[in-house]
């Protein structure tokens, strides 16, 4: 692998697609950072105001500079990708535009990073796509379904739904501050930055509130499908989530064949974000490994 220098920026990386695939024809907007003959594909979460750059900001620099290409998909709905309301699976309209997205870059075979929503994509995409996978980070996320220990749905969940039916930076706070288990790097300009880009795109925040609506249960169960994905997965979870609890990470444990599970304690939904340098080296281990 080529290894680079330059730190990319968002402005520098930011591409704009339009994607042909299955029933979707959209334009998606994406991040393309470094270069190399290995492929990592960063997959955010669902939240308001939520992009692959604000999901991944602490984590593509040290994959960059470890000589990979990295790529940042904007899924449907948010951030500068088209808008959409999804009545069905949201995982697998994720993946769905990620096949659109590979095969629109001429990518055949990519590892992937998904973050909650991300995760759940991820898999989604292993089962459609499996020769297209090489290894798998899975953190917040990868199958849907009710956990028998934390009430459902979870607390950080209930306050999600609320912020896209209420946007306001009082109800931002509110989240965020369940969202990670240290709030002290939380900071005004961090909130702002997020207000602004939900505000941007007050489409995105309805169309999510209509699918809801069309669909409460958006991320479908793949416990009983793990199996299939016979991909490397590292499996990372945070300790204190409250917003996916540590059972759903135990679950992926036991049904994919080829997974390991690593726990940052004092942490919440966000682990590649509260626990940046360590998670890097975690990722950058099992990838080159």
């Amino acid at each position: 692998m080529t290894a680079t220098t330059q730190a990319p920026t968002e402005a520098s990386t930011s591409r704009f697609v339009r994607i042909h695939e299955g029933d979707l024809d959209l334009q998606l907007h994406y991040n393309d950072c470094g270069v190399g003959s290995e492929t990592v594909v960063m997959l955010h979460g669902s939240g308001p105001g939520a992009s692959g750059w604000a999901n991944f900001n602490r984590n593509i620099e040290p994959l960059v500079k470890a000589g990979y290409r990295v790529i940042l998909m904007d899924c449907p709905g948010w951030s500068r990708s088209d808008p959409i309301v999804c009545s069905g699976s949201r995982s697998d309209l994720n993946a769905t535009a990620l096949k659109g997205l590979l095969d629109a870059l001429d990518l055949d075979r990519v590892h992937i990073i998904g973050n909650s929503m991300g995760g759940h994509s991820a898999v989604a995409f292993a089962l459609a796509n499996p020769a297209r996978v090489g290894k798998l980070v899975l953190m917040g996320g990868g199958t849907g379904g009710a956990s028998p220990f934390t009430p459902m749905p979870t607390e950080g969940i209930k306050l999600l739904q609320g912020l896209y039916r209420e946007p306001t930076i009082e109800n931002l706070k509110k989240m965020m501050n369940v969202f990670v288990y240290d709030t002290s790097d939380l900071t005004e300009e961090l909130f702002q930055a997020r207000l602004d880009n939900m505000l941007n795109r007050r489409d995105h925040l309805e169309n999510f509130v209509k699918s809801l609506a069309a669909n409460p249960k958006q991320f479908p169960d793949f416990s009983p499908r793990l199996a299939e994905i016979k991909a490397q997965t590292l499996v990372i979870w945070g300790s204190n989530d409250r917003f996916v609890p540590m059972d759903t990470g135990l679950r992926l444990l036991a049904g994919l064949p080829s997974a390991e599970l690593h726990v940052f304690n004092r942490c919440g939904h966000w682990a590649q974000w509260e626990h940046a340098d360590r998670f890097n080296r975690l990722v950058l281990d099992f990838l080159g490994h």
